[in-house]
């Protein structure tokens, strides 16, 4: 009688232990998707959480972290998707997860972007409206700015001027540092890596505010750059090689990707085939930052907004008993 109890208590354990483990190799209950840190991509998330848990029935969680550390969870499994790869800010990460077959690119989100130096506009054109006088009409490229440290002057070094930087766990800040050494700008500017995406637009944006001088990295597409009148400084045409050399030339063609763990596919099927759909454009992203920035919005807010001005464009991600359950919680 002892034997078959013990038995029984090690069959229940077993039954117990099978039924916790929900989310195995062939099955899963929750979504977890990469949060890099910046707006676009919690917008993202946000369509994709909405069409996940209304559409399909999963729960859903958002995880933090810079964009190695998101990668490296969604290569490990930890993380299940990622809506907005900039593929090649992540350079050599990236295409190793691919090459170990860890994680799969299943869409293209957006492919016309644009990212730089970027100053605003009235320091080359002035603005009559706000009584701004062009200060730098000559101002074109980035190796322009050789001529002009003094007008962008840092105010912890007067000598030089002040670049201000990607955030400094970005690889992208590498590249731009490399970039400004190549061109010598780092002999008569100081490059200031911030900590975070919101430390450039508030430093941005209080210049902008005074009709300051202000030069410093960002891309396209943002509300930033959908707010802010602001000019990409040009550079030469990208090549290859040059790039691989010392980072001279235009930043390299940055394919933006949703990318998702291998075990998806066998996970959740269904959510891969939402996901292989799944493509805006650099325009429809920036209008859905315009929104959450002028109405001072949340990324799901701007999500539902979105999707009830863009019907037509997610539902043809999805089948059409998705849709409609989706359309109904809208």
């Amino acid at each position: 009688m002892r034997k078959f109890m013990l038995f029984l208590s090690i069959v229940t354990l077993l039954l117990l232990t099978a039924c916790g483990n929900s989310d195995s190799k062939d099955s899963i209950s929750k979504i977890k998707l990469a949060d890099a840190g910046w707006d676009s991509i919690r917008i993202h998330n946000s369509i994709a959480q909405i069409i996940l848990e209304e559409g399909y029935g999963y729960d859903t969680e958002i995880v933090n972290g810079t964009s190695s550390a998101t990668l490296q969870a969604l290569q490990q499994g930890d993380l299940q998707v990622y809506t907005e790869v900039w593929s090649d800010n992540l350079g050599d990460a990236y295409t190793n997860a691919i090459d170990s077959g860890d994680i799969e690119t299943v869409s293209t989100n957006f492919d016309d972007n644009s990212q730089g130096l970027y100053v605003p506009t009235y320091v080359i054109k002035g603005d009559p409206e706000r009584n701004i006088e062009a200060v730098a009409p000559d101002l074109k490229t980035v190796k322009d700015l050789e001529k002009y440290p003094e007008l962008f002057q840092d105010p912890e070094n007067k000598d030089k001027g002040r670049i201000i930087g990607a955030p400094s766990s970005w690889l992208v800040s590498k590249h731009l540092d490399e970039k400004l050494t190549t061109y010598g700008l780092n002999e008569k500017f100081t490059y200031l890596a911030p900590g975070s995406d919101s430390s450039i637009v508030a430093d941005l944006a209080s210049a902008y505010k005074k009709g300051e001088p202000w030069v410093g990295y960002y891309w396209s597409p943002t509300w930033v750059t959908a707010t802010y009148d602001l000019t990409l400084l040009e550079d030469e045409p990208f090549d290859q090689e040059a790039w691989d050399k010392d980072k001279s030339g235009e930043f390299p063609p940055n394919d933006v990707y949703v990318s998702v763990h291998k075990d998806l596919k066998t996970q959740a099927p269904e959510v891969v085939e939402f996901l292989s759909h799944y493509k805006t454009s650099s325009a429809l992203t920036e209008e859905a930052l315009e929104y959450m920035g002028e109405n001072e919005a949340s990324p799901e807010d701007t999500a539902k907004w979105f999707m009830k001005e863009h019907e037509d464009l997610w539902t043809s991600w999805v089948p059409e008993d998705v849709a409609e359950k989706v359309k109904a919680a809208l």
